[in-house]
């Protein structure tokens, strides 16, 4: 009988050793964290968060543009080996979830954290009214919106911290944030300073700065040439501004991962963060990219240094989400496949005389970041003695040689053209400026007899979209639409949206988009191709969001079991507020309405 029991003894002993090693493990990973962080607050001197007992908070990490197609095809492919271990042993669920139409960041954030997207039509559009021209990635222009969609409802960030983002979400410290870009600044002070000194003077922490980032730069260099030899996604070189762009993802990486892992130790309630890198890349190079995978893979890595400091409880309990924004679909630039910008082609359907003037440019946080530097390259200049101070002044002027960041131009040409455009990756928007007011389709063709058609049947429009009344037309090159509110009015030839797994909930934000008192004259998105799963951008990117089509509406979210999230009434990223009010703020939020079923939570194994 003892001889059946002896392994069975064994097992239990050595469950045992193990129990107590993992223990002993921990203990001694808080104590490190504990003493680690500890010292580094009081550096800064930096309170501990105000906490309230038994409080639960959350650290939100926002992957830029990741669907989660491209999610799913990047774990299989063991690019995100953390992340796939959290989902695969069910720490996290993981779900997609539809953020709505314009798919792009400023309306996400604006929903997931005001619960308010109204009137956010795009990445850029012009308002006839004032004759502003709105682009996002511009710092005056997301306070314009903050300003605009807060108020009604507390943001999901009171009283915590925003870093890197497009809104602030009401948190207590925003940095690296474009709506609170000018609000505070890292280095413009003794403690920040402190912070830079201690960054910089960890050798293995600088060593590895300086060779990720001459590695990224070399391997943009190459990733240009390769592509230009073969013929290929034609990539311009552009001087030093690479260099910039990789040396502030790269250092901008680490410091918002640390500044994160500080406010975990304190106990901050909230916590949301943005890491940009694979929208960048996915732009420039194409979804299934080495870099864009690269970029993941570093991403990955954050999440799991993120991830080991929130299970050491050295504070408080904390959630850990993540979720991305938006997704992107593989793209064709519609210069390089028609030889002329999208404003060009309109300017040649309405002849001479007269003035257009056209707005893209890559969604990029490139600009955003040089502002962001040269900024707290005036900070560390302010804190220094000559002649170090001299050393910072240079390397501020020759940012600032480099990066374009005027933002009055954009706004004075507008106002002198008489058809402005503003693209968005898929989604385009034209304005007619003779009136202040939005014109009607019959105005426009009163003005321009033949415009709607030849825009229609131009093989890379898929659809253009205007208003009659209370009625929104949808002309494509199969037929017409006609819907008064949801209802299908009348529909002639073929419906463009039936190619769409979703035509209903594609017309209703059709004609939400429609309705916005900003948007263009003329809606346009580029040509959709279900059977290769394409759209032909207005931008010259290879990967774009902002339309319709593909899986660019179509992002995830990862999320702990124990928080119960059914996320199938979830059409639009506005919904998602509700789910984070619920859960961390305390207060009532309103149930999303429940409409056709969203796809459901997946299974950890998939």
């Amino acid at each position: 009988m003892e001889r059946q029991t002896l392994p069975a003894r064994l097992r239990a002993l050595a469950l045992w050793i193990a129990r107590q090693a993992v223990d002993v493990f921990a203990a001694l990973t808080g104590f490190y964290y504990s003493k680690k962080y500890a010292m580094l607050t009081r550096r800064f001197g930096l309170p501990p968060a105000d906490q309230r007992p038994a409080a639960r908070g959350f650290v939100a990490v926002e992957i830029d543009g990741l669907s989660c197609d491209q999610l799913q095809r990047a774990i299989a492919e063991g690019r995100m080996p953390y992340l796939a271990g959290q989902i695969h042993s069910r720490r996290l669920c993981l779900s997609p979830w539809r953020c709505g139409l314009p798919s792009t960041t400023p309306a996400a954030q604006a929903g997931i954290m005001f619960g308010n997207n109204e009137d956010i039509p795009g990445f850029r559009w012009y308002e006839k009214d004032t004759g502003l021209s709105v682009i996002c990635k511009l710092p005056h222009a997301s306070k314009l919106l903050k300003d605009r969609i807060s108020g009604g409802k507390p943001g999901i960030l009171r009283g915590g911290s925003s870093y890197f983002n497009m809104f602030d979400g009401d948190a207590s410290l925003s940095l690296l944030t474009l709506s609170a870009l000018n609000r505070q600044h890292l280095f413009a002070s003794s403690r920040g300073m402190g912070f830079l000194l201690l960054f910089l003077l960890n050798p293995l922490r600088t060593v590895k700065l300086v060779l990720l980032s001459g590695w990224e730069y070399l391997s943009d260099l190459l990733q240009r040439a390769a592509a230009r030899l073969r013929g290929e996604r034609r990539l311009p070189f552009q001087g030093i501004f690479p260099l910039l762009r990789v040396a502030s993802n790269v250092v901008f990486r680490e410091v918002q991962t640390f500044a994160i892992l500080m406010d975990i130790y304190r106990g901050v309630p909230a916590i949301y963060t943005t890491y940009y890198s694979y929208d960048e890349m996915a732009h420039h190079y194409g979804l299934d990219s080495r870099p864009a995978y690269r970029a993941l893979s570093e991403i990955d890595k954050c999440l799991r240094r993120i991830d080991r400091l929130r299970r050491a409880r050295l504070s408080r309990d904390y959630d850990l989400l993540i979720l991305a924004d938006h997704g992107q679909t593989a793209s064709e630039p519609f210069s390089q496949l028609y030889g002329q910008t999208l404003g060009q082609f309109i300017r040649a359907c309405l002849g001479g005389g007269l003035i257009l003037h056209e707005q893209a440019g890559d969604e990029q946080q490139s600009v955003f970041q040089a502002h962001y530097l040269l900024q707290e390259l005036h900070g560390i200049e302010t804190q220094l003695a000559e002649p170090l101070a001299i050393i910072a002044r240079r390397v501020r002027e020759l940012v600032a040689e480099h990066t374009s960041l005027a933002e009055d131009p954009a706004l004075d040409l507008g106002k002198r053209s008489d058809v402005v455009v503003r693209n968005s990756g898929s989604l385009a928007h034209v304005y007619f400026n003779v009136s202040t007011s939005r014109l009607q389709v019959s105005e426009l063709t009163a003005l321009f007899p033949d415009l709607v058609v030849t825009l229609a049947s131009h093989p890379g429009i898929w659809m253009v979209v205007g208003v009659e009344g209370d009625q929104v037309l949808i002309f494509s090159r199969g037929g017409v639409l006609t819907l008064r509110g949801e209802e299908v009015v009348l529909a002639e030839g073929q419906d463009p949206l039936a190619i769409l797994p979703d035509p209903e909930q594609a017309r209703r934000e059709l004609v939400t988009l429609a309705r916005y008192r900003h948007s263009g004259d003329l809606i346009l998105f580029g040509r959709y191709d279900p059977e290769l799963d394409t759209v032909v951008c207005f931008e010259d990117q290879w990967a774009s969001h902002g339309g319709l089509g593909g899986p660019q509406d179509l992002p995830f979210i990862a999320y702990p079991p124990s928080l119960g999230w059914d996320l199938s009434p979830v059409r639009n990223a506005r919904d998602l507020y509700a789910y984070f009010a619920r859960s961390y703020l305390e207060v009532p939020a309103p149930e999303p309405a429940l409409q056709q079923a969203a796809p459901s939570a997946m299974p950890a194994e998939e």
